[in-house]
């Protein structure tokens, strides 16, 4: 595996523990796929570090479990601002 990809996948994952981010809030913030953020903290990172992938894949399966009630939320908010003009 090359240097820089090694180094993108630690600082995804520390990225991920310290802001709490989901996999599309660290996509954006790196510039990459959403696709590259998964394979790089599932994949990559257990070959590199597999006690930081660790940590990091606990932070994303809670933001797993939290996603419909963010989606229910965001759809709620966006109908409030239609609605209260």
């Amino acid at each position: 595996m090359k240097d820089y990809i090694e180094e993108r996948a630690m600082n995804i994952a520390s990225y991920i523990i310290d802001n709490n981010a989901t996999v599309r809030q660290t996509a954006k913030a790196f510039g990459v796929s959403k696709s590259t953020v998964h394979k790089d903290v599932t994949d990559r990172l257990m070959q590199i570090n597999p006690a930081l992938a660790k940590q990091a894949r606990q932070v994303l399966d809670v933001n797993k479990s939290e996603r419909h009630i963010r989606g229910g939320m965001a759809t709620k908010e966006k109908y409030l601002h239609i609605h209260n003009y």
